[in-house]
């Protein structure tokens, strides 16, 4: 883990670590006071947020519209108020949306084994989902103790705002952030424990045997334009996977993603963050479908650096249409691993000067996966310390899903490019919550 890595490297040279984290970070020279991280902004030319407009947040909010919170009911408040007046919400301390457990979403007469016993492949087969339930079933009872939670764990965050976490233990419980259809937010130094759905929906037509799907990302980008990403951490906490029962022979899934950008949202930068401990973790346009597409071409543009994807399964990220670029970047797999990049519908992903750690039994060849033939650009990348060439990797151990190399543009919106060796060393002790200066 990032911390475990963190500190071992700084017990070899715990100066320059320290000094290291104070250049990423900034620091006030002499006779110069601490700049408030609460009215930063993104730095011109720092990744696709910082396109045209760039991205302030709530950086120029006056006094009476900077608000502190510690619940989440205050979270709530500060949001729905000021009108669109730019605002700051710092959040101080861990603020649980799901405090009172599952059991208070419930809908009455609401019961998994009920559940279970109606829709098992034995009594009702896998080939009629269960959309036409009527609302007295135990599907309906679901659809409604979901509705609740839905109303409860999501919150819009308005134009114009930054929330940003106070001092090294601020972040979110259970929470899911809807960045949707507005312009300019910024989200920083906040650890976030990816939602858990309390009532996954049982599909037996999806796949072979069936399976369980649920809902809530951690954060959604969905149609919002200039957003800045930073030194956040994502994981699943104190739910993993790994603790999750299986029922009807599949994994009991009750994470969705924890960042999704869809809908033809546009101009993200994504920096200095931690994904860890997660399967579906980033996904980048949401669909195949034509009638996606036609509000995701020539949008989608994204920018990732400096963050450490670890103990991640997929999707770091996956990507359709946009044009993404993903540099100085790193990547530590563990079991269970099973790519990094995926390449999806038009996609036009740039990959540089990123480093990939990867254990012994997982080839490089596994970072990258095709999803749909689309061209990609993939220079200047170390694994396990040595240069590789991930699509001359890929395509002699993979042939049958070739990629193509060429992305088809040059990205220019960079503030600094680190050397690729330097990367984990950078990275896994700047990057996170509660690294912020």
């Amino acid at each position: 883990m990032r911390t475990q890595a963190c500190h071992a490297r700084a017990i070899r040279a715990l100066v320059g670590c320290t000094a290291l984290v104070l250049s990423v970070t900034g620091t006030a020279t002499a006779g110069e006071s601490p700049r408030d991280p609460a009215r930063q902004v993104l730095a011109a030319h720092d990744g696709w947020g910082s396109y045209g407009s760039g991205t302030t947040g709530g950086a120029a909010a006056d006094a009476a519209h900077v608000h502190t919170v510690t619940t989440w009911a205050g979270f709530k408040a500060a949001l729905a108020a000021d009108g669109t007046a730019p605002k700051i919400i710092k959040v101080k301390g861990t603020i649980d949306a799901v405090s009172e457990g599952c059991d208070a979403f419930a809908a009455p007469g609401y019961d998994l084994d009920d559940y279970l016993a109606r829709y098992s492949p034995e009594a009702w087969g896998l080939d009629t989902d269960l959309s036409a339930e009527p609302d007295d079933s135990p599907e309906g009872l679901r659809r409604a103790s979901a509705a609740r939670q839905d109303q409860a764990i999501k919150v819009d965050i308005p134009a114009h705002t930054t929330v940003i976490g106070i001092g090294k233990n601020a972040g979110f419980k259970g929470v899911s952030l809807q960045i949707k259809a507005v312009d300019n937010v910024i989200v920083r130094n906040l650890a976030f424990e990816s939602p858990l759905d309390c009532f996954p929906q049982w599909d037996p037509t999806d796949g072979a045997t069936g399976n369980w799907n649920s809902e809530y990302d951690t954060a959604v980008v969905y149609g919002a334009t200039h957003v800045w990403l930073d030194h956040n951490t994502f994981t699943d906490g104190s739910h993993p996977d790994s603790a999750a029962p299986t029922y009807f022979g599949m994994l009991y899934q009750q994470h969705d993603g924890e960042l999704d950008i869809v809908r033809g949202a546009d101009h993200v930068t994504a920096s200095w963050n931690v994904f860890t401990e997660h399967d579906k973790t980033i996904l980048i346009g949401n669909s195949d479908s034509e009638s996606t597409a036609v509000g995701d071409r020539g949008h989608l543009k994204v920018t990732f650096h400096h963050n450490l994807f670890s103990g991640l399964v997929e999707r770091a990220p996956r990507v359709r249409f946009g044009q993404v670029d993903s540099y100085n970047n790193h990547f530590v797999a563990e079991a269970g691993y099973s790519y990094s990049f995926g390449i999806g519908k038009e996609s036009q992903l740039v990959a540089e000067h990123n480093a990939f750690t990867l254990p012994d039994g997982i080839s490089a060849a596994k970072t990258l996966k095709r999803w749909n033939v689309a061209p990609l650009t993939a220079a200047d990348n170390y694994v396990n310390g040595r240069l590789t060439d991930l699509i001359a990797v890929h395509n002699a151990e993979i042939p049958a899903e070739a990629l193509e190399p060429g992305a088809g543009w040059t990205p220019t919106l960079r503030t600094r490019v680190d050397p690729a060796k330097a990367v984990p060393r950078i990275v896994d002790c700047g990057a996170g919550a509660g690294r912020l200066r």
